[in-house]
């Protein structure tokens, strides 16, 4: 018995022991993290791009502030003294602090929750003889879970980062503000226009792109400098490059960027044009009248008075043989316009061609270009032609995705003007589907009369049940947002919902009402057959297809 309590006696000592210790650890981790809402941050500022100058190598230091409750800093000694005596790169992430009844910390900052912190950043700023740059929230493109900022709208975005910026500039006028998207594919969504962007930044391997596989991962540090330079091209901003815990100054060679900046000088005539630079939002054109079509194989719906265009997909092979023609002069011949949706691929020689884009400009294509544009140029009925589209989705459904932009936007070029371009009876549709990072491919105004987009109510094809579907309304506003940086109508080339009469009934409803609000939509055009089950690997591809019934009251709210 006494040794069973000497054991108790030493255990009950250890449990103190263990518990005195966790209490003065913690109480030590509690007092620290009060007294440093700072610390230098381990992403290192390299350099600075910009795109009509050499890029230069920068000495700046870089330390980034946490605020994650709205009280005055506690201990901001160590940022005073860095401020003081450096040019230095200062990022601010704001978590989220409850004062206010949201989970959403840039709503908190729209209501004010950080407005003494801001005087006080902005107090410290106006101390120094140095340069000081203010970065805020970073990386808000990336979808990650890394910070509580992603995964937000970026209309939400944008405004707390203007309204932040706003204030800073306010009372510290000589801070220069900086927009810091990591340059993953989607970061011009964010893009919160140019009133209170001094300069922008991007991130080389980012803790957030580390944690997402939702795009392929670069290859190499110049290619990943490439796709992210590329991504900025509508921005005219000067560019910091931001390393990582696994890129410094040491492992970064200037050379990259003497390389980048020639690539640019190469293309700036239509890929990297200051022509392209934008603020916010171009305006789009509204509509004369509303062109309503379908894709219809089964011709359920195309002798309906309502339509008056009908969608077709073809390819070189198709063009070769002549199928394409017998089922365009059928178009024709029912004197409806016609949607040519031009793929690429499958010619005659049975060869998959692995250098699509660069053979497409080597004219590898051009007597089958040649007849497609022959063939298309015998009426006088309009004809709207789509090539290569939805080429941002990052799969291999089609040879020319998930392929370099610029080689994209070079044999979208070439094919748009092949020998002064297709007749006057034919409009030039660039056609993504609207994704994240469909910008990137924009190919030029003078080679695009109509922007289209493709809309469908599954947002994951993992999804089968019909209600979990999104509204048309939600689709169709994220996804417009993302032609912004364009001046041209849309076209809705590509639309379709799944599920019971009643239910495709009330979606379609909504999409009369949305493209009704929307007048820069000057076509819409449903697909009404089953989408390719090989897409759709061990899931039944879904069926788009309506009733002749659900087409004519579709129809009838439009008007």
């Amino acid at each position: 018995m006494k040794a069973i309590q000497a054991k108790y006696y030493v255990l009950t000592a250890v449990l103190l022991v263990v518990m005195l210790l966790g209490l003065f650890f913690a109480r030590s981790y509690v007092k620290s993290y009060l007294r440093h809402d700072y610390a230098p941050a381990d992403e290192p500022v390299i350099a600075v791009f910009n795109k009509i100058m050499q890029p230069n190598a920068i000495a700046m230091a870089h330390y980034k502030v946490v605020w994650k409750n709205a009280a005055t800093w506690s201990d901001k000694s160590g940022l005073d003294s860095a401020i003081a005596n450096n040019d230095i790169l200062i990022t601010i992430e704001t978590w989220p602090t409850s004062k206010f009844d949201t989970d959403n910390v840039l709503v908190e900052v729209l209501k004010g929750a950080f407005n003494g912190k801001i005087s006080q950043l902005a107090a410290l700023i106006n101390k120094s003889d140095h340069q000081v740059y203010v970065r805020y929230d970073p990386d808000m493109e990336v979808p990650a879970s890394e910070f509580p900022w992603q995964f937000q709208s970026p209309d939400t975005y944008n405004r707390s980062f203007n309204y932040f910026a706003q204030k800073v500039k306010q009372q510290a006028p000589k801070v220069k503000i900086v927009w810091g998207p990591s340059g993953y594919p989607g970061d011009t969504e964010y893009w919160p226009g140019n009133k209170w962007v001094d300069v922008a930044s991007i991130t080389l391997g980012s803790k957030s792109e580390k944690t997402t596989d939702a795009y392929p991962k670069a290859k190499s540090i110049p290619e990943m400098l490439r796709a992210k330079l590329h991504r900025l091209r509508f921005i005219d901003k000067p560019v910091l490059i931001i390393g990582s815990d696994t890129l410094s100054k040491t492992n970064f060679k200037m050379q990259w960027l003497v390389n980048e900046a020639a690539y640019m000088a190469k293309y700036s005539d239509v890929v990297y044009s200051p022509a392209n630079y934008a603020d916010t939002a171009k305006t789009k054109p509204s509509r004369d009248y509303l062109r309503l079509g379908a894709f219809d194989l089964n011709k359920r719906l195309i002798g309906q008075k309502s339509i008056n265009v009908e969608h077709i997909f073809t390819d070189f092979g198709e063009v070769q043989r002549g199928d394409f023609e017998k089922k365009f002069r059928e178009i024709i011949n029912r004197h409806h316009e016609a949607i040519v949706t031009m793929e690429p691929w499958r010619d005659t020689s049975g060869k998959a061609d692995n250098n699509l884009s660069q053979n497409i400009v080597n004219g590898r294509y051009d007597e089958v270009i040649k007849k497609l544009f022959g063939i298309i140029a015998t009426t006088q009925q309009t004809v709207y032609l789509r090539w290569m589209h939805e080429m941002e989705i990052p799969i291999h459904r089609y040879a020319w995705q998930s392929q370099d932009p610029v080689a994209y936007i070079k044999a979208y070029r070439y094919f748009m003007q092949f020998e002064g371009g297709p007749a006057k009876n034919v409009k030039k549709v660039w056609g993504p589907a609207g994704d994240r990072g469909s910008i990137d491919f924009w190919p030029g105004d003078d080679v695009v009369d109509f922007i289209s987009i493709a809309i469908y109510g599954l947002p994951d094809k993992n999804i089968t049940d019909p209600k979990k579907q999104e509204p048309f309304s939600r689709i169709f506003n994220r996804k417009y947002f993302r032609m912004r940086f364009s001046d041209k109508p849309i076209f809705i080339t590509e639309f379709g919902v799944k599920g019971p009469e009643s239910y495709q009934d009330g979606w379609l409803a909504n999409a009369a009402k949305t493209i009704k609000a929307n007048p820069h939509v000057f076509g819409i055009c449903y697909f009404n057959l089953y989408d390719n089950p090989k897409a759709w690997g061990n899931i039944k591809a879904p069926d788009w297809s309506i009733t002749p019934r659900s087409m004519n009251k579709f129809s009838g709210l439009l008007k």
